[in-house]
């Protein structure tokens, strides 16, 4: 499964999805806090906590701490399937 910004073609992928994303950093980067903020208030009904994965997910490909964390969350999750498998 794929995740991050594949910067060819600025399109978000999430698994076999694709999103198209903004050329500007600053683009993505608002629209990474918009959707952590959004996600917040998930208790609403349009709302959801859904975006507060994937607002992480925008952030992390501009934000080296939040790379850095989606790369922890990465090889954790790799081992603990490699182990269950």
């Amino acid at each position: 499964m794929r995740f991050g910004i594949d910067r060819a073609s600025g399109k978000l992928a999430v698994g076999p999805a694709s999103i198209p994303m903004p050329g500007s950093k600053w683009g993505r980067v608002s629209i990474g806090a918009a959707l952590m903020l959004f996600g917040l208030l998930g208790f609403l009904p349009v709302l959801g906590f859904w975006m507060l994965p994937l607002g992480f997910l925008v952030l992390s490909n501009e934000l080296p701490q939040a790379r850095r964390l989606r790369r922890r969350i990465s090889l954790w999750w790799g081992r603990r399937k490699s182990v269950k498998a």
